[in-house]
């Protein structure tokens, strides 16, 4: 896992920091400044009171070091609480309370599992990944992409947690710090990424992380995955997300038309080429260049790819000006480049220039818990204010589907689906004929833990059980055997 600078420990004593000093300082400076604060065992001490509020009040008077802490943090304009060891929240900045809060008010005192998440117990004992957990054995800072409850619903959250240790180096507290990430929605929307998926939220975490960066991008994935919805969201969450995002459709251009395309021509440079073209490299300057399908560019042009990416510099057809843009590069691809450069069809250097950040994208079927949202967000699109809902018999027929085509055959499904949906609900019936139609479907689901599928299922169907086995394609008996197995 990636590391951000040394556990909360300092050098300087806070007693020649004041409270002013915290208040002024910037968010980019969150971790040197919050480094600098000694007096740790005050907050062992505050660790171990069971009302955190009175117990600021009381000491803040004795132990200034508590007030400077909380001074700098009520300043940042990050969402940041303060946390024991034993998960309880001890202290929330006026960000997080507008963020987080109901009400404006902070959770002061609960477990931050269950504030964030729900849980009754912590987020490692609920299978999932635990920041303070790994925190509090490493004693370095750990990062990681979370769904919490807000107020507004369930959002994807990047947490950040930093140890605060004493003088004898044991961890007393956590400092956390929180981004929500507007890139991506864990709840229906109708624009951006939408997903909760674990490998999802792999290839969320992932983007979270390439976006601010100006480090080249490889989005792999099979057709229909996503790959220019994600190049967007990079583009986006980057800091050129005010300059252009030009789209570069690498697929069925031979060579003069891909160097026409990319590079531009001067006029009079072939036939037709009646007046002066800007390339889509010039056009991105200052932006990003997406090349979409680059495993599809042809070998020849490739060496004249590398020169533009390793010196932003070409020369458009037809001239012997040089032109220089300046653009962040993201690829995508559907083919196996390593394989490619193996058979001698894909440069190998070539490779190593664009692949410096690669994000695999899941297929649908790796995400199938995803169905019912997708699948609602996609309707919302189609529909506008109309709308248009799936019957819970009608995803379990589409959750048994393998979707070769992925969220773009989903798409498809439901396009023509919801013209036969009169009433606002889409049913079985109005799903295609061939649509999952028999066991071997199953089998195939088997292999993508199914059972946990069916486990759901069962609980949204509402017709009795000889109805579900038609749904699922699947005979009585085997329903049953399969309820057996999931105790149901």
């Amino acid at each position: 896992m990636r590391r951000y600078g040394p556990p909360v420990r300092s050098a300087t004593a806070i007693a020649a920091l004041s409270s002013s000093q915290f208040a002024a300082s910037t968010a980019s400076g969150w971790q040197s400044t919050v480094s600098q604060w000694q007096s740790l065992a005050v907050l062992a001490t505050l660790a171990r009171y069971p009302q955190p509020v009175l117990v600021m009040s009381a000491l803040s008077a004795s132990h200034p070091a508590i007030l400077g802490l909380v001074s700098y943090l009520e300043h940042d304009v990050h969402p940041s609480i303060v946390l024991d060891t034993d998960y309880n929240i001890l202290a929330a900045n006026a960000a997080y309370r507008r963020q987080f809060g109901i009400n404006d008010s902070a959770p002061l005192g609960e477990k931050c599992h269950r504030v964030s998440h729900h849980y009754a117990v912590p987020c490692d004992q609920a299978g999932e990944h635990c920041p303070m957990r790994k925190a509090w054995d490493s004693k370095v800072p750990e990062r990681v992409l979370h769904i919490h409850h807000t107020p507004r619903g369930p959002e994807h959250v990047d947490v950040e947690l930093r140890p605060i240790l004493d003088e004898q180096g044991r961890v007393v507290a956590f400092v956390e710090r929180l981004n929500t990430v507007t890139l991506a929605a864990a709840q229906p929307q109708q624009q951006g990424l939408v997903g909760r998926a674990p490998a999802f939220q792999a290839a969320l975490a992932s983007l979270q992380r390439a976006a601010p960066a100006q480090i080249p991008v490889l989005l792999q994935g099979e057709s229909g995955t996503g790959k220019e919805l994600f190049a967007r969201a990079l583009h986006l969450g980057s800091p050129r997300a005010t300059g252009p995002l030009v789209v570069v459709d690498c697929t069925g251009l031979n060579d003069s038309l891909f160097e026409s395309e990319l590079f531009g021509y001067e006029k009079g440079a072939f036939t037709g080429a009646t007046q002066r073209k800007i390339g889509l490299a010039e056009a991105a300057h200052g932006g990003t260049l997406f090349l979409d399908e680059i495993g599809e560019v042809p070998l020849t042009m490739q060496v004249k790819l590398l020169r533009l990416i390793e010196s932003g510099s070409f020369r458009p057809v037809g001239s012997l000006r040089t032109v220089h843009s300046d653009f962040r590069l993201i690829s995508a691809t559907h083919k196996p480049l390593k394989e490619m450069v193996a058979a001698g069809t894909f440069r190998e250097d070539l490779y190593y220039r664009i692949s410096g950040f690669p994000i695999r994208l899941p297929a649908l079927r790796e995400r199938v818990e995803d169905l019912p949202m997708l699948a609602q967000s996609l309707l919302q699109r189609m529909a506008g204010a109309h709308t248009v809902t799936l019957t819970p018999e009608a995803q379990a027929r589409l959750s048994l589907h393998a979707f070769p085509g992925n969220i773009r055959e989903l798409r498809n499904i439901l396009e023509r689906a919801r013209l036969f949906a009169d009433d606002g609900l889409i049913r079985p019936e109005h799903l295609p004929e061939d649509l999952a139609p028999a066991s071997s479907n199953v089998s195939t689901r088997d292999s993508r833990n199914s059972l946990a599928d069916l486990a759901q299922l069962v609980e949204q169907f509402q017709g009795p059980r000889s109805e579900l086995a038609q749904v699922l394609g699947i005979s009585e008996r085997t329903l049953y055997r399969r309820l057996r197995e999931l105790g149901l």
